[in-house]
Parts: structure tokens; C-alpha cells; sequence
């Protein structure tokens, strides 16, 4: 008898976006500061966007589906801002 993989209940469109995002491989949580990062991984983001394509959740038909992990992946870096050293320089006191 084949196993019933069931997914979390999300509340968003959103959150399941995250998700599916999560769950395919194409995005990881940064250990230290719990970020989201994307992995740069073509082949991840490709079974996500299938997981939009042929199951998206219910009541959402697939276009808009594919159309929320767009927008989550474009709110998500590659890097973890608190782990990249900052790139405007520390400004310093003028008087002591």
C-alpha cells in the first residue's frame, strides 16, 4: 500500500509558495539567523514550479500559483544579510 504524503495546512498562498519553495530544494533556511536564502539550484526550482503547475492548492487555479513563487523567490537573496559583512562602511566618530 503506497505511503500518503500529506503537506502542513498553510494559511497564505504565500506561505505555501515559501513552502513549495522549501520543500523542492530551491530555497534553505540560514542556520544562524534563519533567513531564507535561494540555493541557486535550477533543477530545485524546477520541481517547484511543476508542484505549482500540477498540484497548486486548492481553490488557486496553476498560473496564479506559478505566479506566487515567482514573487517569493524574488523577495529571497542568495545570501544571508546578517551572515554578509555589510557594505557601506562603519561610520566612525569624528571627535573622541
Amino acid at each position: 500500500m503506497p505511503t500518503l504524503v500529506t503537506r502542513p495546512a498553510t494559511r497564505s498562498l504565500e506561505g505555501w509558495a515559501i513552502a513549495t519553495l522549501r520543500e523542492a530544494g530551491a530555497i534553505v533556511e540560514c542556520d544562524e539567523h534563519g533567513w531564507m536564502q535561494e540555493r541557486g539550484d535550477p533543477h530545485a526550482l524546477a520541481r517547484a514550479r511543476d508542484v505549482a503547475r500540477d498540484d497548486p492548492p486548492r481553490g488557486i487555479c496553476s498560473s496564479e500559483a506559478l505566479a506566487a513563487i515567482e514573487e517569493a523567490l524574488a523577495g529571497i537573496g542568495d545570501s544571508c544579510p546578517d551572515c554578509s559583512p555589510s557594505r557601506e562602511p562603519e561610520e566612525l566618530p569624528r571627535f573622541k
